[in-house]
């Protein structure tokens, strides 16, 4: 969300529970091809196959790099490999090899823990104090899942406090806080834009008056440019190459913004935002070849972009077609699959055709979910704690299993590593074993 990681969004009725200045450095771009040896492109397959580094995985489109999974299960649920309990928030777990990231709330502290993913035991603790308070009487812990980025971790507060971290160690290598070096003024239920790092460099959706995204060296944390004065949504921002050229693409409050990363330079924006001020931008942009998908609640909708070497076309804008209030779709074979509708009014599941926008088939009360596409099936966490499993086909809705598996009101995104799933809601963090039986 939120996400957020996933955060619940203006509206709710449940309580409680452009300017472009200073230059990248060439050495932000990312590594040409000629630059790797052949065993860089098997070693990058590994990992992708086996993590979940960031929010919404390994290219921020809910979509796991992993074919095989577990197609049936007890009513009990898959099996738990382990649990462990979890302070207050919305960040969901980030795992890199055998360490799995934690971001929560204990207290008036926001702590970033490292487990070892296999057992759930503590490597390391990194606490500072915090005094966030939710505007709406929710909760108040970190909505931001933590991005892994080689041997760094950095995570982002919800009042601000940008943050990085060896990996291996916890040691702190910089910190700042965006919200009160940019004077961000107070946006609703706390920031939620995951950052994201893009070679040498980590960027954010701060939202400041003249400071709307920022750029910042990831060795040093020192500001490397600044671009546009849009406001911060709960979007959070995805990397792609596109015509052969690197993007940024952030869906901030104002709409869509694709930038140059290594300049901070617009390339293309279309605005994109609900009519009424009480309202933001949740779901992540996803990025499908040449196709920008975005979608927005509150009489709002969904646009598909088509984007050119020179420009961007509307393929088509509709309010009826996909209409994500605060969870990001997963796109499958020129399909998307996703929750549309508001959140507090029973939200349906759909699949939809992403060039026709034809609605293949609709799944009502779904409710809102977390979608992860695995090979041929989608995962579904949805906020009542159920974790469903349907097969990813446009002919109609074809439901696998199901079972309850943590308490409700969930809103973080969880992580699919290695055929295990890491999720929490405000209580507990778990980990289900969903690799296929052999």
């Amino acid at each position: 969300m939120a996400p957020s990681g996933a955060v619940p969004l203006p509206g709710s009725r449940r309580k409680r529970r452009k300017r472009t200045t200073a230059s990248a450095s060439a050495a932000s771009r990312p590594p040409k091809e000629t630059d790797m040896k052949p065993w860089a492109f098997l070693l990058l397959a590994c990992l992708l196959a086996a993590d979940w580094p960031q929010f919404l995985g390994p290219q921020r489109n809910g979509v796991s790099a992993e074919s095989g999974i577990l197609t049936a299960w007890p009513a009990a649920g898959p099996k738990v490999l382990w649990q462990r309990p979890v302070g207050a928030g919305f960040s969901g777990p980030a795992v890199a090899g055998d360490r799995l990231v934690l971001f929560h709330r204990l207290n008036d502290e926001e702590v970033v823990e490292c487990l070892d993913a296999a057992t759930g035991k503590q490597l390391w603790k990194h606490a500072y104090p915090t005094h966030y308070r939710d505007s709406f009487g929710f909760d108040e812990g970190p909505r931001c899942t933590p991005t892994i980025s080689g041997k760094v971790v950095v995570t982002l507060g919800a009042d601000g406090h940008l943050l990085c971290l060896e990996l291996a160690s916890g040691t702190r290598l910089w910190e700042l806080n965006v919200n009160e070096k940019y004077q961000v003024k107070k946006g609703f239920f706390g920031v939620s834009c995951s950052p994201i790092v893009e070679g040498n460099l980590v960027c954010v959706n701060v939202g400041g008056a003249d400071a709307g995204i920022v750029a910042f060296d990831l060795v040093s944390g020192k500001e490397v440019w600044r671009a546009t004065d849009h406001e911060a949504s709960n979007a959070s921002p995805v990397a792609a190459t596109i015509h052969g050229q690197r993007h940024l693409v952030f869906f901030t409050r104002e709409g869509l913004v694709s930038l140059d990363p290594a300049s901070g330079k617009v390339r293309f924006s279309r605005r994109w935002r609900p009519r009424i001020n009480a309202s933001v931008n949740a779901a992540t942009p996803l990025v499908i070849g040449d196709r920008i998908f975005v979608s927005t609640s509150y009489d709002t909708g969904g646009l598909l972009i088509k984007v050119r070497p020179d420009g961007i076309d509307d393929i088509w804008k509709g309010e009826d077609v996909l209409t994500n209030h605060y969870n990001t779709s997963v796109p499958a074979h020129g399909l998307l699959f996703g929750i549309h509708g508001r959140q507090e009014y029973g939200p349906e599941l759909r699949c939809v055709e992403m060039e026709t926008q034809k609605v293949r088939w609709r799944k009502e009360r779904f409710g809102c979910a977390s979608l992860i596409l695995v090979g041929e099936h989608v995962l579904a966490l949805t906020e009542k704690g159920e974790l469903v499993l349907f097969a990813a086909s446009a002919d109609a809705y074809q439901e696998l299993a199901r079972a309850k598996v943590l308490g409700d009101s969930l809103r973080a995104h969880p992580a699919f590593a290695n055929g295990r799933l890491f999720a929490r809601d405000g209580k507990k963090l778990i980990c289900l074993d969903l690799r296929p039986a052999k």
